[in-house]
């Protein structure tokens, strides 16, 4: 099956202008912004150059379903549908190794309007994060959420752009708003998630 080619020349272009483009419209570091998750340190760098295309039969017996391949060192990822379109999105995964989880899992649930309500070890670590948070622009959640197996965790969007590339969640695995909406719509109950 044929796979889109990439561009990195092209993405990099494209990243900038995602990366950039949010900020101006947002006052980031003002009283009205709903920081949920982890602070951004400058110390903290993005890993966009790392991006290359996989190939899907190392990791996976068959494209039934699609199949999600989140590589966190690279932070990275990868979605083949079950044609063998390919895709590639840069995303947030886990701060530290002890909120990173790898292994099989599966999208167990699609949720076109999460909600959020903090874990309760994230809560005992951040007393002052509010106990529910609505759908809507201040959502940790962003736009679409999608359920894993394992309990807690999921592919998201997020309000907060800055955290795209980085170490910066408390377990789940966050896109752009736009990417994780496509990866939505391409996605179904059943597909094959593995993170590595």
């Amino acid at each position: 099956m044929a796979q889109k080619g990439f561009d990195r020349r092209a993405f990099l272009a494209g990243s900038a202008a995602l990366i950039g483009t949010p900020a101006l419209a947002q006052n980031v570091n003002g009283s009205d912004t709903v920081e949920i998750e982890r602070e951004i340190s400058p110390a903290t760098r993005r890993n966009i150059s790392s991006f290359r295309s996989l190939d899907w039969h190392p990791y996976f017996n068959s494209l039934n379903n699609g199949a999600i391949l989140v590589d966190i060192s690279s932070r990275a990822l990868h979605f083949w549908e079950a044609s063998g379109a390919y895709h590639l999105y840069p995303c947030s995964v886990p701060l530290t190794e002890d909120l990173t989880r790898r292994g099989r899992t599966q999208v167990v649930l699609k949720d076109p309007s999460p909600d959020w309500r903090p874990t309760p070890s994230m809560k005992e670590r951040n007393p002052e994060w509010p106990d529910y948070v609505a759908p809507g622009p201040d959502n940790p959640l962003g736009t679409r959420a999608m359920h894993l197996s394992w309990t807690y965790y999921r592919i998201h969007g997020t309000h907060d752009t800055r955290k795209i590339g980085r170490r910066s969640s408390n377990g789940c695995i966050g896109l752009y708003n736009e990417h994780i909406e496509q990866l939505y719509n391409m996605s179904v109950v059943g597909t094959q998630v593995l993170l590595i």
